[in-house]
């Protein structure tokens, strides 16, 4: 899960939570110093002790995501475009870095561009968008769902 471009340490905090919760490889944000508030302690209720979270300031994010896709991760951006997938449609690959978009402009036009996919959280009211935190935790389980081990019901007791 990456949340370099996101500022707000609620959202940040929730996202920590959500990621360890999900047993996500990683979050990335863009201060890592951020962990060490308050605020944050008070949200994540101690999962930046669990998570491993990786600072990655955004003026590196462009070299960053080049960096995981050569390591051969999908880069993947929330971001509604002409050309998006709908969430409940979308076949997560298993080597993938979630982009989440800034909180009231969404993902930079820069990085459009080196997006392998761009996924849509199907929406059916007049708000266009959701909480940066709840699209991510939406997509993160969707991914988890998707990648759970399979378990044979014969097993089952």
């Amino acid at each position: 899960m990456c949340a370099a471009l996101i500022d707000k340490i609620p959202n940040l905090a929730g996202l920590a939570r959500t990621s360890e919760i999900m047993n996500a490889r990683c979050l990335v944000i863009n201060n890592r110093a951020v962990c060490d508030t308050d605020e944050f302690k008070g949200v994540s209720v101690t999962s930046e002790k669990w998570l491993p979270i990786y600072e990655v300031p955004e003026k590196d994010l462009y070299n960053y995501l080049l960096f995981q896709k050569s390591n051969g991760y999908k880069i993947l951006g929330l971001e509604q475009t002409a050309n998006s997938r709908m969430l409940h449609e979308y076949a997560f690959p298993h080597k993938c870095v979630m982009l989440l978009g800034k909180e009231k402009e969404g993902i930079p036009q820069m990085y459009l561009s080196i997006l392998d996919e761009c996924i849509e959280i199907p929406q059916f009211g007049i708000i266009r968008s959701l909480n940066v935190h709840v699209s991510g935790a939406l997509c993160l389980w969707e991914y988890t769902k998707q990648h759970l081990p399979v378990t044979n019901s014969s097993q089952r007791q």
